[in-house]
């Protein structure tokens, strides 16, 4: 049996190399098994979430070098199953928002599992304070990371984005963090508007795509194959602060970076779109999607 092709919903030009050479074709090779087993897809999620806890419990034993390299190809072999999880609901036509969210939680949950782990091991206050830090903004730079992959690849496919306002929350807290959460994407509106206008949305999407590569390149350092690489660098020094610090300091700095970058390829874009378009341009295309 072939191995099946990547499936395309993903861009190539913005994607890990670890994923394109290593973690995706693993997954590729795997799914006919899967698939032929009855394997479900969310089976392969709990999976992923059992090899990351195997990861985990050897990274608490990171002065021996040895279950620091079994806690890399644990978490490797995590990563692969995260992938296939999707091949697989895709394979099978089983994708529900079930699966999703397990999905979701299982990736959550094998970082929120390696954080403990060392700051357990590590043992001061100082230690588990960097750690709770660290863990925070790992949560903001995934989330937002995410949202921008998103968006790159729909606009890409010259997909227009117009969504509706959503409906306020009952607590102050929660409208306080969707306001937050939101700023990227009311940023980003004014794109979304152009290209709904644009009488051939797909062409103008391709040529976004084109201008968008570069800063969506560096904001593919915010992969979770990123961060595991670096957990088992740290622990092979002998000190997961390096690894938090890591998550604190450059990955925080290469977030602002990458979006500040991509808002400013779409100024760039519509300022050069709107100075050659006609007096009047007709909105002509228009998808509306709910969330990311």
């Amino acid at each position: 049996m072939t191995v099946p092709p990547p499936d395309g919903s993903r861009d190539r030009r913005i994607e890990d190399p670890s994923n394109l050479w290593l973690i995706h074709p693993l997954g590729r090779l795997l799914l006919p098994i899967a698939v032929a087993r009855g394997i479900s897809a969310n089976a392969v999620s709990i999976a992923g979430l059992t090899l990351g806890t195997g990861a985990a419990l050897a990274y608490a034993r990171f002065a021996d070098w040895r279950f620091a390299l079994i806690g890399l190809m644990l978490s490797i072999g995590w990563l692969v199953a995260d992938g296939l999880d999707g091949m697989v609901a895709r394979a099978t036509g089983t994708a529900s928002p079930l699966g999703r969210m397990l999905d979701g939680l299982c990736d959550h949950g094998v970082f929120l599992l390696i954080y403990v782990a060392l700051a357990i091991v590590w043992g001061t206050p100082a230690g588990w304070a960097l750690a709770f830090v660290a863990g925070g903004l790992h949560a903001v730079q995934s989330s937002l990371f995410e949202g921008e992959r998103t968006r790159f690849h729909r606009r890409a496919k010259g997909v227009a984005l117009v969504a509706a306002p959503p409906a306020p929350a009952a607590s102050p807290l929660v409208r306080l963090y969707d306001h937050v959460a939101g700023i990227p994407d009311r940023l980003a509106m004014a794109f979304e508007q152009q290209l709904a206008a644009s009488p051939d949305p797909v062409a103008t999407g391709a040529r976004y795509a084109r201008a968008a590569v570069a800063p969506m390149r560096l904001l593919s350092l915010e992969t979770a194959n990123v961060r595991i690489f670096m957990v088992f660098v740290a622990c092979m020094a002998g000190d997961p602060r390096l690894f938090w610090w890591f998550e604190i300091v450059p990955l925080t700095a290469i977030l602002l970076a990458g979006l500040a970058w991509h808002r400013r390829v779409e100024r760039a874009f519509l300022s050069s779109v709107i100075s050659s378009a006609p007096a009047e341009a007709p909105a002509r295309y228009l998808v509306k999607e709910q969330g990311q």
